[in-house]
């Protein structure tokens, strides 16, 4: 599979164990080339770290890869936009390996294997490639850091229990810090938190007092459901649980009302102007937002221009939003 290849394949939710796949050459010339930038270009795959037993070897392999300069970046980033140039994709990602790495880095306290964070940055770094371009008016490396640590972040959540530890901010919130607060009141085992301790880091963090049991459980690590409640109890922890997913009516009627939903906000979102259902769109309704710099520089206005159109539009397109629902009852 091709450099190209890979990035295409993230939109689809694909995971790559390993970053080392061929890069499109069509010569069979396996010395190094300089390119039309000045550029050090290697022909050959991109380095992997297969194990953590590698890992001295690959970070000496990253540190033979030049820093770029902004000039050769913005170069690169164009012949990449313009004209799908696979090697400025393969530059673009290996001159920032060492970024990938230096993060991952900061990633070993969660118990996972190195080399697996590190693949997953490296994932992180690919897609920043992919979606950057030169009107984010900053250089690779500061758009890098955000998908560099989404990518790591999403790995630790799916990989750190059997059981999945979940996505909300809550969750996220609780996962990151509970350690580290249990630490600071000299909570250093993983027992079954006292009603104050709970209350406590609840008020700190802001969640649920119950999110915060449910987390402190699961960071204790995976235990059987078949282990017994006692010794002196034949039950076991499976028949404790209770089930709390929907029933088949429950489902339906969530869809149902989410479709609802939906369609009162697209027909009220009709009744915006041009401007107002762009910058509503691009600002409220997207998992990457446009900054107010750029939809100023679209509609030629100043960003705090865009930020009254958007805080004006929002605010009339919830009175339309509760007056559809209203007229409905």
């Amino acid at each position: 599979m091709s450099y190209h290849g890979c990035l295409s394949n993230l939109d689809k939710g694909s995971r790559f164990t390993y970053i080392n796949r061929a890069m499109e050459d069509k010569t069979t010339n396996n010395l190094n080339s300089r390119d039309g930038h000045g550029i050090v270009v290697r022909k050959c795959q991109l380095p992997a770290v297969v194990s953590d037993n590698s890992l001295v070897s690959y970070l000496e392999k990253i540190k033979t890869f030049p820093v770029l300069t902004e000039e050769q970046e913005k170069k690169l980033v164009t012949d990449l936009q313009q004209n799908g140039d696979v090697r400025a994709a393969q530059v673009l990602v290996t001159s920032h390996l060492r970024l990938a790495a230096k993060i991952a880095m900061t990633y070993r306290r969660y118990g996972l294997p190195l080399a697996d964070i590190i693949s997953e940055a490296n994932l992180g770094l690919m897609q920043a490639v992919k979606k950057f371009d030169l009107s984010k008016k900053v250089r690779l490396a500061t758009y890098a850091i955000w998908w560099i640590k989404a990518s790591i972040n999403d790995y630790i959540l799916k990989s750190w229990s059997l059981v999945k530890m979940g996505t909300s901010a809550a969750q996220k919130k609780l996962f990151y810090n509970l350690k580290r607060i249990k630490a600071r009141l000299g909570i250093y085992d993983n027992k079954e938190l006292a009603p104050q301790e709970v209350k406590a880091i609840a008020r700190e963090l802001v969640v649920d007092e119950n999110d915060v049991k449910e987390m402190n459980m699961r960071l204790g690590g995976d235990k059987s459901l078949n282990v017994s409640v006692s010794d002196e109890d034949e039950d076991e922890r499976i028949d404790l649980l209770v089930d709390k997913s929907q029933n088949i009516e429950e489902k339906v009627a969530g869809r149902q009302e989410a479709a609802y939903k939906k369609a009162v906000l697209q027909q009220c979102l009709k009744q915006l102007s041009d401007r107002e259902q762009y910058i509503v769109k691009n600002r409220l309704l997207t998992e990457d937002p446009q900054t107010l710099n750029e939809v100023g520089e679209k509609f030629g206005i100043s960003r705090e221009r865009v930020r009254q159109i958007e805080e004006a539009a929002f605010k009339k397109l919830q009175q339309l939003v509760l007056l559809a629902i209203s007229v409905k009852k």
